[in-house]
């Protein structure tokens, strides 16, 4: 059966903020560049990491504008996220990306109160339904205070048409296989821990945590599951999630949001002007950590880099 959307390797892009909380255009332009570089043409914007919970409508805006000038060329595959309180909330900002010209969306259900089953399927039939030209990825989170399960998706996919993908981070290998047998028309994106074991049901995708960090080698994980080369994937994921342990140790001894990380990791990845502040209220990594970060890097995986 094949799926509503192309398989593929998903990365972040995250914002870089001054000292006073204003973007850093150059650097964010820079970000994409290298990013696209570095061989992931399927990239977004606000989802946890980039602060889509956090920026303000002229800030949305603008990041929109920018991401759109630097995603318009061939083969590039751009999402835009979109975190509301309510469905206009949604609507009101997937209107001002769509206006900018993007088509492919990535949404989460509103988080101020858990939604029934009746009310999430209203969600996806009045967000999705809004853009019917336009394909949606469903970004799947306790944050949101419900997760939506295999069966659940089952149920809103004869409705919602252009739902056409999930990204599911957080599940064990029960509900991976779930979501894997129970609705195979939708494209998972798992992160790097459950893809391989997802492979061994069919066609599934990466949300890759860690492609900025390490890309060639994110890559080559990926091509072992795409062609379903289970006698070395499975031994590669291990000394990737070594190596990446080994890397981000010093970051364990505080939890941080997502975003906190993953600035680190793309800074770590190469992108030495990005900065690691986020919006308030929230708190980033200090230098020293950095630096200890990337001691561990160029000591012990300086040949996996690039």
């Amino acid at each position: 059966m094949s799926t509503r959307y192309p398989q593929a390797i998903l990365v972040s892009c995250e914002i870089p903020w001054d000292e006073n909380e204003n973007l850093l255009e150059d650097v964010f332009r820079e970000e994409v560049r290298h990013t696209l570089r570095s061989g992931f043409p399927h990239l977004y914007i606000f989802g946890t990491a980039g602060e889509g919970y956090a920026v303000d409508t002229p800030r949305f805006r603008r990041i929109v504008e920018i991401f759109r000038e630097e995603t318009r060329g061939d083969g590039i595959h751009p999402q835009v996220g979109v975190i509301g309180l309510s469905t206009a909330n949604v609507i009101e900002r997937l209107r001002i990306a769509y206006d900018a010209g993007f088509r492919t969306f990535q949404i989460s259900l509103p988080c101020w109160g858990m939604l029934n089953d009746r009310e999430v399927l209203k969600f996806f039939v009045d967000v999705c339904g809004a853009f019917p030209d336009c394909r949606f990825l469903h970004y799947n989170l306790m944050r949101a205070k419900r997760l939506l399960s295999a069966a659940d998706y089952r149920r809103i996919i004869d409705a919602v048409p252009n739902l056409c993908a999930t990204k599911n981070t957080g599940t064990t290998v029960y509900t991976t296989r779930e979501l894997m047998t129970v609705v195979p028309e939708l494209q998972h994106f798992f992160g790097e821990a459950m893809f391989p074991y997802a492979c061994l049901y069919g066609e599934c995708s990466v949300l890759s945590s860690f492609g900025p960090l390490f890309p060639r080698k994110s890559r080559e994980l990926f091509e072992l599951g795409v062609t379903r080369q289970f006698d070395k994937l499975f031994l590669f994921q291990r000394a990737y999630l070594d190596a990446v342990e080994s890397v981000i140790a010093p970051l364990r001894r505080r939890e941080m949001i997502d975003g906190a990380y993953d600035k680190m990791l793309v800074k770590l990845g190469g992108l030495e002007a990005m900065t690691t502040r986020l919006l308030s209220p929230y708190e980033s990594f200090p230098d020293e950590v950095y630096q200890e970060c990337r001691r561990i890097l160029h000591e012990q995986y300086a040949d996996w880099l690039g």
